[in-house]
């Protein structure tokens, strides 16, 4: 269990998914380029099983705005793209209807 202060120090926020692209060395992995409003920031998600790179362009989604970048398969990721699963499959957390970009979920 964690308490509502380390909670709070999650920055959940609104992107745009720019630009897709198949990782180089990872065939389960995508390269995302989001856009926050401000500035842009590369994701790399498992979920290439799961979506078409051109179903995902243009889609609003939420992410882990302040993760400690890491490297997956040599290509850094400087956040997490929200996402659910179960026995059927992923599915991206998105906002029910267009929200300004770099909003903050709470």
């Amino acid at each position: 269990m964690i308490n509502i202060e380390d909670f709070r120090k999650l920055e959940l926020k609104v992107a745009e998914i720019k630009e897709v692209n198949d990782h180089p060395d990872a065939d389960r992995l995508y390269v995302i380029i989001v856009d926050l409003g401000d500035r842009t920031k590369q994701i790399v998600a498992g979920i290439r099983a799961f979506y078409k790179k051109e179903d995902l362009v243009g889609k609003q989604v939420v992410i882990v705005d302040n993760l400690e970048p890491a490297l997956l398969r040599g290509i850094e990721s400087q956040g997490m793209l929200l996402a659910g699963s179960d026995e059927t499959g992923i599915t991206i957390v998105s906002p029910e209807r267009k929200l300004k970009l770099g909003s903050v979920v709470k």
